[in-house]
């Protein structure tokens, strides 16, 4: 293994080259992903040893909170106020926003809690854009076989044809809600490939396409009749005499108290985990993506699916350190940029699958090809300057947010390379849903990231934007046309007690809590139970409460 190159030492191998040749991988894919992509460390592994996936493999730190014991018991229930509502949906990012929108236009009566602020959540972070299959020479079967493919034939088949299906339709009630893509001269909506698909199928908005979906959904959230709690986590789920979801209790970080809200129909669409760093991996998360909704599912009952499956975006930040783990999107490698080792060569069709990718520049930095930079952070070129000089003033046009992002770094993106590393970025595994995002749990329903079993164990860039919505609106569909006929006639936190047997009787601590609600380099009093918000609550700057 060859020494890693410091920064300017490969900096000066990138400029002495006058062009960059495409390359074919060295090695098989399936053995590059078994070596070298995180999935595959089995020393950060472990068994489930109690839940309903017990005896199942699983990343030890998404283990440690879905075996942990819960934040409240019984008694803390006595005296909170008690609501009820219709539907209940918990979480305020694109795929809570879609349900809570579509329940309430079938006449239910909703509640959205969200831990921040409505929009606050990893859709405002999404840049690329969203697949669907609007050109002459695509087709929705297309589109499934890609998605299919790049999930290693593991994603759930009814799944992926409804979402292929539902992808125009999500598309024109988008813009019916007033969202912004990009468009050629004619006027019709401008697309470009995304890694492992087979036809130009990504619809965009510049490089924050989530960011312009949050701000009409906010706003259409806003204009309706939907109550919307902010700083109001969920902290447990309620359950009926039959073990249904029955509604949840929330903890509101303004009044430093629970709060019982009953439903009929609980959404959960509380996104990601990706801040609790799996693998110690910087992440591209939003800041309340700790996997609240998988342990809250899991402890009521609801089969979960993938555990072991994340997802590691190829062009992480990986330079300047204050930008660690910040997200470059994977359309800038669509529209032409090439990845460069510290010798100045390709070593990866830019366009592969992004678990391909991803292990492809872990091993060009272990294998000592890779950029090491004077603190110790590695990693490899991401061509910039090429691609500008090849299509001159795309990167303000198209990317101002990366353009924004070379400025923070005080680096002139359009003469120097960026620094990237994968970034841990997306959840593939969590709740098993049938085709209404309904889980193994009656009454419950898990929509986007937080459910698993659509992307099988590696997601296209743009199915995820697709996702949120095709199946949010179809959870809040099905919710309130459920809601007519169920009714819950006793209501508690009976399931607590089970689950603190199962942990007694195999001998685990009973210290650690969860959810964790709050990434832990944030202090947070559980006492009082409120977060100390001074610099610490993170917002979107667009959706206002």
């Amino acid at each position: 293994m060859s020494k890693a190159l410091s920064y300017q030492q490969a900096l000066a191998n990138y400029h002495a080259k006058k062009s960059f040749n495409a390359v074919q991988l060295s090695i098989d894919e399936n053995i590059l992903l078994k070596e070298f992509h995180p999935d595959y460390r089995q020393e950060t592994m472990t068994t489930l040893q109690v839940g309903v996936n017990k005896g199942d493999r699983c990343h030890q730190q998404l283990a440690d909170v879905l075996q942990a014991d819960a934040r409240i018991d019984a008694t803390d229930l006595a005296g909170v106020p008690i609501h009820e509502t219709d539907i209940l949906v918990i979480g305020g990012g694109g795929a809570g926003c879609a349900a809570a929108l579509m329940a309430a236009k079938s006449g239910a009566k909703v509640i959205l809690a969200t831990k921040l602020r409505l929009g606050d959540s990893n859709t405002i972070m999404a840049e690329g854009g969203i697949q669907a299959s609007i050109e002459k020479n695509d087709s929705p079967q297309m589109h499934y076989n890609d998605t299919f493919k790049a999930g290693h034939q593991s994603g759930q088949k009814a799944l992926i044809k409804k979402m292929v299906m539902d992808a125009p339709e999500t598309i024109r009630w988008l813009i019916q809600q007033g969202m912004q893509f990009d468009l050629n001269p004619f006027g019709d909506l401008l697309t470009r490939q995304a890694g492992g698909t087979s036809a130009n199928r990504v619809v965009y908005f510049r490089d924050y396409t989530g960011l312009e979906m949050m701000r009409v959904l906010c706003e259409s959230v806003n204009n309706s009749d939907i109550e919307v709690w902010n700083y109001s986590p969920a902290i447990e789920l309620l359950s009926n005499e039959s073990g249904h979801c029955a509604g949840a209790i929330l903890s509101s970080l303004q009044e430093c108290r629970y709060v019982q809200i009953k439903a009929h129909q609980v959404i959960v669409a509380t996104g990601g985990i990706g801040r609790v760093h799996i693998n110690q991996f910087p992440t591209s998360n939003h800041f309340g993506a700790t996997g609240d909704g998988l342990v809250l599912a899991y402890r009521l009952g609801a089969k979960l699916r993938d555990l072991d499956s994340f997802q590691y975006h190829p062009t992480g930040v990986a330079y300047p350190q204050h930008l660690l783990g910040t997200l470059i999107t994977e359309g800038v490698r669509s529209s032409g940029a090439y990845m460069i080792n510290a010798l100045g060569e390709r070593f990866i069709d830019e366009l592969k699958p992004r678990d391909v990718v991803a292990a492809a520049i872990i091993r060009e930095c272990q294998e000592g090809r890779g950029v090491t930079e004077s603190n110790g952070l590695k990693g490899v070129w991401l061509d910039t300057p090429n691609l500008e000089a090849t299509h001159p003033g795309i990167i303000k046009k198209r990317f101002p947010k990366l353009m924004n992002l070379g400025l923070r770094s005080h680096i002139d993106i359009t003469q120097t390379p960026i620094l990237v590393y994968p970034t841990l970025h997306y959840q593939n595994g969590g709740v098993i849903i049938d085709e209404n995002g309904l889980s193994s749990i009656k009454s419950l329903y898990c929509v986007g990231e937080v459910s698993g079993g659509l992307h099988g164990r590696n997601r296209l860039m743009g199915n995820a934007l697709l996702e949120i919505i095709s199946f949010g609106r179809r959870a809040g569909q099905c919710a309130a046309k459920a809601n007519k006929t169920q009714r819950h006639k006793h209501i508690s936190i009976d399931h607590i007690s089970h689950l603190r047997r199962e942990l007694m009787q195999n001998n685990m601590p009973m210290s650690k809590k969860s959810p964790v609600l709050f990434p832990e380099y944030v202090h947070y009093d559980s006492e009082e139970n409120t977060l100390k918000r001074k610099n610490a609550i993170s917002t979107c700057g667009v959706c206002d409460p």
